[in-house]
């Protein structure tokens, strides 16, 4: 974990002027007194994600990495944790005192932590609308609380396949069923919209009349159809922002080695950015 010493951190991705993740972790550092800590953003691609790597200096902390770089960045580092293992995907680069590079994935347990805020510890059965590589760190964070099966909702025969593959690989009970019957997926216990934006607007006349949970990874434009109708019908709705906010804690307490790190402030710095767009 990295000390006090290190004093940089940056969120790397292409396209990355969008990224929240500069509000969020400097709003970490000012309420943890570290007013010399940096974080940037860098436009970095794959192309140049192997030369941005190579000149980090022992002043680096960490790196929070976006798309298209999760599975990229895996071959260069020095070691993955278990949970970037389990989904092939790392978002979280932290910088050792002896300058290894360690990979880990913060999105899953976020996910997770997300969830209990709210109060939802475990379930007997979920959906994921969607089959991208969200919808593998959902399938992840749901071997964690659902006892039962999962139900993806998708477009093609070949991503149906990906998913059972993956509910395989992370010991998921994983049935897929195809994107004309996703109005279905609203009824179960716990909903993962995974979609781009726009995806899911044509389901929000399906919302039932007392629906459970929804977890809508999207943050901008909020809400969504979906979840504004699920609001209003006295669902429970967890955001896109949750998801933000709780894999940036993470990061920040693996970055800095301070625990816990301010959620409450992050979030609040998270919710300002978005009104001010």
């Amino acid at each position: 974990m990295a000390t006090e010493r290190a004093r940089r951190a940056a969120v790397l991705g292409s396209p990355i002027a969008h990224s929240l993740s500069p509000v969020l972790h400097r709003a970490a550092y000012g309420e943890l007194g570290l007013a010399d800590s940096t974080y940037d953003l860098f436009d970095v691609d794959e192309a140049a994600l192997p030369g941005f790597l190579k000149g980090l200096g022992p002043e680096w902390a960490g790196l929070s990495l976006t798309m298209p770089l999760k599975r990229a960045v895996i071959p260069l580092l020095d070691e993955i944790s278990e949970t970037a293992a389990s989904v092939e995907a790392v978002n979280t680069v932290v910088v050792t005192e002896d300058g290894r590079r360690v990979g880990d994935n913060t999105d899953i347990p976020g996910m997770v932590a997300a969830l209990r805020e709210r109060g939802i510890e475990q379930v007997e059965s979920a959906a994921i609308l969607g089959a991208g590589a969200t919808a593998s760190s959902a399938l992840a964070a749901l071997a964690r609380i659902c006892t039962g099966e999962v139900v993806a909702y998708v477009r093609s025969q070949a991503r149906a396949a990906e998913m059972r593959e993956w509910g395989e690989r992370l010991d998921v009970q994983v049935r897929t069923a195809d994107w004309a019957d996703a109005g279905r997926a609203l009824s179960a216990p716990l909903v993962i919209a995974t979609t781009p934006a726009g995806a899911t607007d044509a389901l929000s006349a399906s919302v039932p009349e007392r629906p459970a949970t929804l977890f809508d990874v999207l943050y901008d434009p909020w809400p969504t159809a979906l979840a504004a109708r699920w609001s209003m019908y006295g669902g429970a709705v967890v955001s896109g922002l949750d998801l933000l906010v709780h894999q940036a804690v993470l990061q920040v307490e693996q970055m800095t080695g301070r625990a816990p790190a301010p959620l409450a402030a992050m979030r609040k710095a998270g919710e300002r950015a978005l009104a001010a767009r």
